[in-house]
């Protein structure tokens, strides 16, 4: 399988994410941009979680069908469950569609990991899809993948 590159404006790789991008702050999405998708990819999509959760890995943000075109994403998203490009939103673990930033509990900071994907068709689903439903979808269609990491600390 083929690596995306994925890097953002706002932090580097393994480094703190800025606070204007959690719920301490403005809670919007950070810019991102990729590069390295494979031709033949139809869409995109992109799942940011937060494995070290108490609960488990809890889902900020889902984006599917994606234009395979697309480069990088503006700071600041809007949450709508379809945006004029067609991309769809998925239903994060608030509870709503769009961007839902770090959030964590007092103590150590966690990860987030933003993937974005590269898939040789456009996914079936409807906006408002779980990340589950997103997943089991892509299966058998992603052609590339791609991972960036910050971290986030109360």
């Amino acid at each position: 399988m083929q690596n995306i590159s994925i890097t953002s404006e706002a932090f580097r790789n393994g480094d703190a994410i800025p606070a204007e991008y959690t719920c301490d702050g403005r809670d919007i999405s950070p810019a991102l941009s990729w590069s390295g998708i494979p031709a033949g990819t139809k869409s995109i999509a992109l799942i940011m979680d937060d494995p070290d959760a108490p609960r488990g890995t809890f889902v900020h943000w889902v984006l599917f069908n994606i234009p395979a075109e697309t480069k990088k994403l503006p700071a600041g998203v809007p949450g709508n469950k379809t945006l004029p490009d067609g991309s769809r939103h998925g239903i994060t673990d608030f509870g709503r569609t769009g961007y839902g930033g770090p959030c964590p509990p007092p103590g150590k900071p966690h990860r987030y990991y933003f993937k974005v994907y590269a898939l040789d068709t456009k996914l079936d689903l409807p906006a408002g899809a779980t990340k589950a439903d997103v997943e089991r979808a892509m299966e058998g269609h992603i052609l590339a993948k791609g991972e960036l990491m910050g971290k986030y600390g109360r």
